[in-house]
């Protein structure tokens, strides 16, 4: 609406202004589809377009991590594999790919000196030579700690899996083609913004280098455009079969190492940041490079994202403006819920039997029945442990969240075939409190319930 866009461009403009950013972009995402666009810039009459290249930074590895996961789908390698199973010489070669890419690794934060995001790769022409004397900083798996060069160490390992093609390359053609995200490149192409450091306490600007950092590229070498990161948003929100399918993205945004902050305040996934904003859980990325800035924030549940683009070095609070963006569509324009469907046919009488009130000891709960054979156990309390559950080929379901991820749950049946009970990792459903024929582990009293 009118009143939305006016919004959107007043918090942009906010950002451009009290940042001193000599130009900046931003977009909102929704429904898979850029909904909206702005610009702000210092130059009268060159305010950069949506084909316009900035430099991402950190936003580079949530492309790493997809291309990791796409290799661990194929079966190529588990998360909880070590490093040094495919990587030799690594400093951490027990540290687990799920932990570098979670950032749990223990490595340092930086790479040797001198300050790799200013000089050229190579310096750093080997892997020896992203790792100072002391490259381990904490133990591995212990708690988070942010390390560019543990995603440097994923960089190679896509290319080592990949029969020696450079994870450029690897990115290009599985998944920046199949997006349509032609002008995401590991270097600068025109039209492209230059990169600029603003003076802390004058209105001057400096231009910043813009060197291939080489090894160092997985951590933060990605140039893209504000058209293509919604590409990226949209992707990070559904996935896309020809990519990585849905449920991997999901995993992705599931919080892999202990939160930061009180209250759960952030935390970090599988190449996904993590936050609690406003309410809201978002996902995404912040970026920094000499002379850019950018951020990207998803909210699932509101299928919308925010994205925001600066050219300097700091200054303008690009995390901020991506999630206002977010939010203002969010709150002043909330989702509106799709139709009610019925579930596609045919229906399982027999799985529809299962519906209904179930009994943990005196604790009811009530199953639901989900597409594709799932199903859904919610408390009737409305305090208790609710579990979705995912179909499996033996007839048997797997937990996907809450206290029950992983875990099984079976249908027990008796010697005529009719349902006994719902066994769920040892815990025992029965249709009625306490029942006292039921196969309650302990038994129940013979005197049943009393007054």
């Amino acid at each position: 609406m009118p009143e939305t866009r006016r919004a959107l461009l007043r918090r942009l403009a906010i950002g451009q202004a009290e940042g001193r950013a000599p130009s900046m972009m931003g977009a909102v995402v929704r429904g898979g589809r850029a909904v909206w666009t702005g610009a702000r810039s210092s130059v009268e009459g060159e305010v950069p377009h949506g084909d316009v290249q900035y430099r991402i930074g950190s936003l580079t590895k949530t492309f790493v991590a997809v291309m990791v996961l796409r290799l661990r789908d194929e079966g190529l390698l588990r998360l909880a594999d070590p490093i040094g199973k495919y990587l030799d010489g690594t400093p951490v070669p027990e540290a687990t790919i799920a932990q570098l890419l979670a950032h749990s690794s223990g490595l340092a934060a930086e790479a040797r000196g001198p300050w790799w995001e200013r000089t050229p790769g190579e310096l750093r022409s080997g892997q020896d030579d992203l790792f100072g004397e002391r490259p381990v900083r904490l133990p591995a798996g212990r708690r988070h700690h942010y390390s560019n060069p543990g995603y440097a160490l994923l960089g190679a390992l896509v290319e080592r899996l990949r029969g020696g093609t450079a994870w450029g390359e690897v990115l290009r053609r599985e998944v920046l083609e199949p997006l349509g995200m032609d002008r995401t490149t590991l270097r600068p192409r025109m039209p492209h913004a230059g990169g600029w450091a603003v003076h802390p306490w004058a209105d001057a600007l400096l231009p910043e280098p813009a060197h291939d950092t080489g090894l160092m590229g997985p951590a933060g070498q990605l140039w893209s455009t504000l058209d293509d990161l919604c590409r990226w948003a949209a992707f990070l929100s559904r996935g896309d079969e020809r990519v990585l399918a849905g449920s991997s993205v999901v995993e992705m945004r599931t919080p892999a190492v202990p939160p930061e902050g009180d209250g759960w305040e952030a935390g970090y996934g599988l190449g996904l940041q993590l936050v609690r904003r406003s309410g809201r859980r978002l996902a995404g990325h912040t970026g920094s490079m000499p002379g850019f800035l950018a951020a990207l924030w998803i909210d699932v549940e509101e299928d919308v994202a925010g994205i925001a683009l600066a050219n300097c070095t700091s200054g303008p609070a690009v995390s901020a403006v991506a999630a206002d963006l977010l939010e203002t569509v969010a709150d002043r324009e909330p989702r509106i819920p799709e139709p009610w469907r019925p579930l596609p046919g045919p229906l399982d009488p027999e799985l529809l039997a299962l519906t209904g009130p179930w009994y943990w000891g005196a604790s009811s709960f009530v199953l639901r029945l989900k597409p594709e054979r799932g199903l859904e156990l919610l408390p009737l309390s409305g305090a208790g442990r609710a579990s979705r559950f995912r179909a499996e080929p033996d007839g048997s379901w797997t937990g996907l969240d809450g206290y029950y991820a992983g875990e099984t749950l079976r249908v027990v049946r008796a010697e005529d075939g009719s349902v006994s009970h719902l066994d769920l990792g040892t815990f025992v459903f029965t249709r009625g409190p306490y029942e006292p024929t039921g196969p309650v582990p302990g038994g129940v009293d013979a005197e049943g319930w009393r007054v």
